[in-house]
């Protein structure tokens, strides 16, 4: 086969064209022949020859005994090797060499490409170009049947299209950076090249030029047969080239700039036509999936009967131009490709047009069309892409099948990048561990509140940009979501406290608290994607403060004000050495304990205080069961009332209240109440069940997309409103919310502000260090593992952490609530990772097939200051609020406790525990550690998980629980023990599994690339 040898120069105008003389180096040849496909489209028997033209130089054909054998030059083609063992450089190198080049005047500027492929067909008599595929991304067919586009789905091409293409850019006509203004002005250009060159006679030039300027009807458009007639000059065109088996030329076949257009003659003028078909409507609705910038490149395939051979070209235009209806929408035309051949090779043409439209949706390849100076960087991006493809054989796979887009699209990062023969020293993985601290603020600075300086520092410049970027309607979904997650949990947590001290603090000082510490913390902290609220073991830890001082008869809220005074002075002291650095020290396996440990705790909670319903409001399940409900009041010795007082007419809750005695045998049967108890089951599950199903909406397949995603924002509202507005329709007596209806506190014997000492000793002053001191793990350990899970690497936080100021102001916080005589707040382990789940961002879906990808977290203020805002409002609410029922708040707390479970990876772990190994899913971890030793570590977690739960359970231990978590750190150091490093960087790492995944598959396709190719090279030159 012959090559052609002219591939470094442009001719300025084919019609003028001089005489050119070329040096070519054995090498340029060599390359040539080394990147040539075995596939040749003559007719059996036909002579093997070359078409030349004169005043060029050539190389003579080689004699076919010179020549390796078929197998040895698949081999050296391959390996781009020459017959005479001289090692070339390699497509995927030529390939990274173009890309790394800088882009100057003389490289095209890449945008994003829509492209499309049209076919001739016959409409009647007459002949019409007819849009068959496109893509953006992915590969869209018109379907014949059903008159409608096809799913997206991945590109399956067959390899002969492959070679038969790359066969045609190499022999065909390839016209870089030509200037054209309109259609008319391509399909001159194209074809005065084509008549230059030797591929097409003058005498079929107009009926090549009145096919191409046929009419195009695209699929949006209904057909009008009236308007059926061939287009004055103006319709589409791509470049007309020559298929090498049957249009050889040996004249200047290399990257050919367009010439003018008004330097050449042409036999009609169509200056007044305007560019394009005037009844050409653009098709506005799929605009909106085209990426902002994008061109357009055009496929045009079709048989004719008045040639006979085949004609092909490529032509990429200087300025991209919009080409009237060659498009079906308004975007400028860079790129055409044009296939045009003798009858009963339309089948073929169909799948080459494939091909291309593929390659230029191709990431590489269509940088390299951007970037490409001549023919030979086209070729080797279709040889690079040829390396990277992927076979299937054809007995266990059906071409017909559609392949599903992907749900994530791999990374083409090693394609672009240059294989290392000589790879660096790895780099010191503690300087790297150390460099990481330092950007989240983990690391001691050695001077005081240094710490504090650099987050603040680190996080006033975004300060504007946390009210600005809230402007979104996911925050509003947000705002509502959580304030309804956050009010129950701290009017329940207010009930109890109010029980455990003595109606000192209760609902009222709770919403108080709520208010004060979430607008504090959500204007002022480092992280106000971090949730305040109240938490068991500050509960436990009240309840023991208030025993202690109601048995040395102190005034339990005087010396709460000395504790609260200390842990704040603690705090303090802790900010100023950076003691947050010790965060560092938490890694996954204590986050997630702790994570799954409160997320266990939110579902049994959810699912008790339903079952507690059942207990109030029992169910009689014997219906035939007679019922004693004889009952009555006596009076005792201690009863203090009236002479005249009528016992008869007091019940059960009067007779306590006045000393009496009750009597009768039914005064311990059972009061069933009908209805209550599974209505409640009702509210409780449904409002679980919508709340997931509406959360996954935005995956579904109906509905615009961004309906799909407002629904999903709105999961839980929608759920809340369903639920409660199917109570109150019912009219079953379920649980409502209480709130208080009231500004006051809750003891009237209280004030706002919490007199010092009150009647305590002075040196109950000095006797509060210790119990701060308990209280300061407490507080410290809480607030900082939830903001080492909020500010993990997987939620792509953009505007830094701040530990040391986030525990400043929760210090100041903590002695404003101590004054006020309010409960403590700290971070929220659940309602903090609702919270980030809520506001998360994903990339639009712009191109048909594209699944949405994960962006990180929309960081901002406005939805925590507005929560606590709504929170302290909710006495104004109290109408409102009173009318929801308390299951479908559990049926919240339920959704909240199976979403935070979502990626753990210790929950993961844990179901695969009890999965077949065919079953396992395909993790990351599961590849490179054994699976004994997974469920080694996992078992190990799971006992710290199950001793951190007893602990929790029982109020005499659950002061410890702090101290358990500082144990579950030492318990993670000492695996170092029974683990390689490797396998715990593996399984206790906090990196996103894609960014680790596709960094360790960078590294080995690196070097199972470089070991491939010396492999083949040996093997050649064995040969």
């Amino acid at each position: 086969m012959e090559t052609r040898a002219d591939d470094d120069e442009a001719p300025t105008d084919p019609a003028a064209r001089k005489q050119m003389h070329h040096d070519y180096t054995e090498q340029d040849f060599a390359g040539h022949r080394a990147t040539v496909f075995g596939y040749r489209n003559v007719a059996e028997g036909a002579p093997r020859r070359a078409f030349h033209r004169t005043k060029h130089h050539h190389r003579k054909p080689e004699k076919d005994s010179d020549r390796p054998g078929p197998p040895v030059m698949a081999r050296i083609r391959r390996l781009s090797v020459t017959d005479d063992g001289e090692t070339l450089t390699p497509p995927a190198q030529r390939v990274q060499f173009i890309l790394g080049e800088d882009v100057d005047d003389g490289a095209l500027e890449s945008h994003p490409l829509f492209s499309e492929m049209e076919e001739l067909v016959k409409d009647g008599d007459e002949l019409e170009w007819k849009e068959t595929a496109r893509w953006i991304k992915f590969e869209e067919d018109v379907e014949e049947g059903g008159n409608r586009w096809s799913k997206p789905h991945v590109a399956t091409l067959s390899l002969h299209s492959l070679f038969e293409l790359r066969s045609l850019i190499l022999n065909g006509s390839v016209i870089l950076d030509m200037e054209a203004g309109s259609l008319e002005q391509v399909a001159e250009n194209v074809l005065d090249n084509m008549v230059a060159d030797g591929c097409l006679g003058y005498d079929c030039r107009e009926k090549v030029k009145e096919a191409l300027l046929r009419r195009h009807r695209h699929q949006h458009e209904r057909r009008n047969h009236n308007n059926m007639s061939k287009l004055p000059l103006i319709r589409s065109l791509a470049d007309i080239g020559k298929n090498h088996s049957s249009c050889k030329s040996g004249g200047e076949e290399g990257m050919v700039k367009s010439p003018s257009s008004i330097s050449m003659q042409r036999n009609h003028s169509t200056g007044d036509l305007p560019n394009g078909d005037v009844n050409h409507k653009s098709n506005t609705n799929f605009m909106r999936k085209i990426p902002p910038g994008a061109e357009a490149s055009n496929i045009l395939v079709g048989e004719v009967d008045f040639l006979e051979k085949t004609l092909s070209a490529f032509v990429r235009l200087k300025t991209a131009i919009i080409m009237g209806d060659l498009t079906e929408v308004p975007v400028p035309t860079r790129f055409m490709f044009v296939l045009l051949g003798p009858p009963n090779s339309n089948s073929s043409f169909h799948e080459i047009g494939r091909a291309m439209a593929t390659l230029m949706s191709d990431e590489i390849f269509h940088e390299v069309a951007y970037r490409a100076k001549k023919r030979d960087h086209l070729l080797a991006g279709i040889d690079e892409f040829l390396d990277a493809v992927t076979v299937l054989p054809p007995g266990e796979w059906d071409p017909a099948i559609r392949i599903e887009p992907p749900a994530a699209i791999p990374s083409q990062d090693p394609r672009k990048r240059p294989n290392d023969n000589n790879p660096k020293e790895e780099p010191d993985e503690e300087e790297q561990e150390q460099k990481q601290r330092e950007e989240s603020g983990l690391s001691r600075t050695g001077v005081l509140f240094g710490g504090l300086m650099n987050d603040l520092k680190r996080k006033i410049p975004w300060y504007w940009s946390d009210f600005k970027d809230a402007l979104a309607i996911q925050c509003v979904a947000s705002w509502i979501f959580l304030y309804f997650a956050c009010l129950s949990p701290i009017i329940t947590f207010g009930g109890l406290l109010g029980e455990a001290t003595g109606k000192n603090m209760a609902a009222m000082e709770s919403l108080i608290s709520g208010f004060v510490c979430g607008m504090g913390y959500g204007f002022f902290s480092g992280q106000p994607l971090t949730i305040l609220g109240s938490t068991g073991p500050v509960l436990v830890f009240e309840t023991i403060v208030f025993e202690f001082c109601k048995q040395i008869g102190w005034d339990y809220m005087a010396f709460r004000f000395c504790i609260g005074t200390w842990i704040t002075i603690i705090l303090i002291i802790l900010v100023a050495i950076d003691a947050s650095a010790l965060v560092c020290y938490i890694t996954r396996f204590t986050e997630e304990n702790f994570a799954t440990l409160i997320a266990f705790i939110f579902i049994y909670k959810a699912v008790e205080n339903v079952i507690s319903i059942g207990k109030n409001y029992p169910l009689k399940t014997r219906p035939d069961e007679v019922l004693n409900y004889e009952c009555y009041c006596l009076p005792s010795n201690y009863s203090r009332v009236p002479e005249q007082f009528n016992w008869t007419a007091v019940d059960k809750e009067s007779c306590q209240i006045y000393n009496g005695t009750l009597a009768g045998g039914g005064c311990d049967t059972k009061v069933y109440v009908p209805d209550v108890f599974l209505m409640s089951i009702i509210l409780f599950l449904g409002t679980f069940i919508i709340s997931v199903i509406l959360k996954d909406f935005k995956n579904s397949l109906f509905f615009p997309s961004k309906v799909r995603q407002i629904i999903s924002d709105f999961s839980v509202i929608i759920a809340i409103l369903l639920m409660s507005f199917l109570d109150f329709k019912v009219g079953v007596k379920t649980p409502k919310l209480e709130v208080p209806a009231e500004f006051k506190p809750t003891l009237p014997s209280r004030n706002w502000i919490i007199t010092p000492f009150k009647g305590n000793p002075i040196w109950s002053a000095l006797a509060a260090i210790l119990p701060a001191l308990l209280g300061t793990i407490l507080i410290f350990m809480d607030q900082q593992i939830t903001a080492v899970i909020v500010n993990r690497k997987e939620n792509k936080l953009k505007k830094g952490c701040g530990y040391h100021l986030d525990l400043f102001v929760l210090a100041i916080l903590i002695q404003i609530c101590s004054i006020m005589g309010l409960p403590w707040f700290v971070a929220a382990t659940v309602l903090s990772i609702n919270h980030v789940n809520s506001l998360k961002v994903e990339s639009e879906c712009a191109a048909p097939g594209e699944k949405p990808q994960f962006l990180g977290v929309r960081e901002q203020r406005v939805t925590h200051i507005l929560i606590f805002l709504t929170i302290g409002c909710s006495v104004v609410l109290t109408p409102v609020l009173k009318r929801i029922p308390m299951p479908v708040l559990f049926g919240v707390f339920l959704y909240m406790g199976v979403a935070s479970l979502k990626g753990l990876q210790f929950f993961d772990r844990i179901l695969i525990m009890f999965m077949p190994q065919k079953y396992q899913p395909d993790h990351m971890f599961l590849r490179q550690v054994p699976i004994r030793r997974v469920h080694l570590f996992t078992t190990i977690q799971l006992t710290c998980l199950v001793c951190l739960w007893v602990i929790k359970s029982f109020s005499l231990t659950s002061i410890l629980f702090p101290l358990m978590l500082v144990v579950m750190i030492g318990i993670r150091k000492s695996l170092d023990l029974f683990f390689t490093r490797r396998e715990l960087k593996i399984l206790d790492d906090v990196m996103p599994e894609m960014t680790k995944r596709n960094q360790d598959e960078l590294h080995e396709l690196g070097n199972a690339e470089v070991g491939w190719h010396a492999k083949m090279f040996r093997l050649c030159r064995r040969n």
